[in-house]
């Protein structure tokens, strides 16, 4: 018999800000640390880092909690970007008009392609989302007026109060970014909502027996993540100043979903941890040999089978190991 209390406590989350705050404060003062040893570049490195923690961290929502594994994730990071592109190439610039509808458009395209892809099952599922996510990388292609396959330059960043960011602005955007969809997802899934999602990533069969609403749940989750891609997609925008199909290929779904199986799928920090990991090591070991993927996947395979949990998890391990 599985007991109760602990059952329930697995579904609950924390954010344990008692070993996060020094972190958080650390990640604040970057900019200026990094000033005073003349190492201005890392502060670029962070931004890029949040950003993507943010769109992994997205994946996780329904991937680690959901139990859905999507393969065209890259596809709302990339919706996210262009709109933010397409809007400026019109004369749109003010991030209060673009950013919001930069969520909204893939939180509709996450929508869309959820509504039918959820009717599927297992690899029907992972296919399906793959083949959505090339059909809009092969729409961006085809966009001639907006760059094609060249992608599309942008004219500056989007401007807050008429003042456009300049790199260290940025960073304190994405980590505020990032902070807020880590504090909604968190409260999101001790929710009601988020116990009945966890659920059905354990037994959609019996959650539906029960009564729960199986497709309207997974949806929501589907277009909520979907929306948190298309905000990291518009600080990817801005931080490169450039948007491209390619942030749309498969390939960048599959780098979305290693850095989730890095950092630790289901844990609430999985996400960012594994942004971290995976771009830290993309940093050091690109500066050493053209061929740092075969670090990545010493790496990967080090974590699966040490802490199949993912870095998340090393904590545990290690407690476990010391009893």
């Amino acid at each position: 018999m599985v007991d109760s209390n602990n059952a329930r406590t697995s579904l609950h989350h924390t954010l344990h800000l008692r070993a996060a705050l020094p972190v958080f404060l650390v990640l604040l003062a970057l900019p200026q640390i990094t000033a005073a040893l003349h190492a201005e570049f890392y502060v670029t490195l962070a931004t890029r880092i949040a950003i993507f923690a943010l769109a992994a961290s997205s994946l996780n929502l329904i991937l680690g909690f959901g139990g859905l594994v999507s393969f065209g994730h890259a596809a709302f990071v990339g919706a996210g970007a262009y709109t933010v592109g397409i809007l400026m190439q019109q004369g749109t610039v003010p991030a209060a008009i673009a950013w919001p509808a930069a969520m909204l458009v893939s939180a509709g395209l996450a929508c869309l392609i959820g509504f039918i892809s959820l009717r599927t099952q297992g690899v029907y599922f992972i296919m399906i989302t793959l083949a959505f996510a090339q059909m809009l990388y092969y729409l961006a292609v085809s966009l001639k007026t907006y760059g094609g396959d060249d992608g599309l330059p942008l004219a500056g960043r989007n401007t807050w109060a008429g003042i456009a960011p300049d790199d260290t602005a940025l960073y304190y955007l994405a980590l505020g970014a990032l902070t807020l969809c880590l504090l909604f997802t968190q409260r999101l899934l001790n929710a009601r909502f988020g116990q009945v999602l966890q659920g059905l990533r354990e037994n959609p069969v019996r959650m539906q027996a029960l009564g729960f609403p199986v497709l309207r749940t997974q949806l929501t989750a589907f277009t909520l993540a979907g929306a948190m891609a298309g905000l990291a997609g518009t600080l990817l925008a801005n931080q490169g100043v450039f948007v491209s199909p390619s942030m749309m290929q498969w390939s960048q779904s599959g780098m979305l979903m290693v850095m989730v199986i890095l950092g630790g799928v289901g844990h609430l920090y999985g996400g960012v941890l594994g942004a971290a990991a995976f771009l830290l090591l993309e940093e050091v070991l690109g500066h050493t040999t053209e061929h740092w993927q075969m670090g990545l996947g010493a790496m990967l395979l080090a974590v699966v089978l040490l802490a199949p949990r993912g870095l998340a998890s090393l904590r545990s391990v290690w407690t476990r190991s010391q009893a």
